[in-house]
């Protein structure tokens, strides 16, 4: 005599419905396990209890296999959790040249902010030497124009800066993927 047949349908007793739940999870991680072992695959398992409780399983890690699928990147081929390390590790090496060379070029920036800084000046003393009271309307009239020039500079800057700093925050705050086990 074999097993009977059990009809799919929701267990209606709330107790038996958790005993269900446990058993049949059980039952769900180690097939899950297994597919992994026998064929190499990477698996991930997210299930919430009636209660509301969360379980996961997974293999290499559910982190690792939940980033994969977020990234959904062809030269993301993880399944080794050494192989996450190591991927980890190079991600992270990459975050951080690109770190170090908005740092140079913001470096680089500042420089030229500085030189600009000087160049104006200079340009001043030599061509707004009288006070502003002083000038003359043909004088007005340029000192008006290379200020709207500077203006827009300035503004093109300040868009160029916040394009970097908002690149620098990206790459200091990577997506993380939560584990409930």
């Amino acid at each position: 005599m074999g097993r009977g047949k059990i009809e799919m349908e929701m267990v209606k007793d709330s107790s038996s419905r958790q005993v269900t739940f446990s058993k049949r999870r059980s039952g769900l991680f180690k097939k899950a396990d297994e597919l992994a072992t026998l064929c190499a695959a990477q698996v991930a398992i997210v299930v919430f209890s009636p209660g509301g409780k969360p379980f996961s399983f997974g293999h290499s890690s559910v982190e690792a296999v939940a980033q994969r699928f977020l990234n959904q990147d062809a030269k993301t081929k993880v399944s080794m959790p050494g192989q996450v390390e190591s991927q980890q590790k190079s991600e992270v090496e990459k975050l951080s040249q690109q770190l170090n060379d908005l740092l140079k070029q913001l470096q680089a920036e500042k420089k030229r902010g500085e030189m600009l800084d000087k160049a104006i000046k200079a340009s001043r003393k030599h061509k707004y030497e009288k006070p502003i009271n002083e000038l003359n309307l043909h004088e007005l009239l340029e000192m008006k124009q290379s200020m709207e020039e500077l203006r827009q500079n300035l503004k093109v800057r300040v868009i160029e800066i916040d394009a970097s700093s908002f690149l620098l925050l990206l790459s200091s705050n990577p997506v993380k993927v939560a584990d409930h086990e």
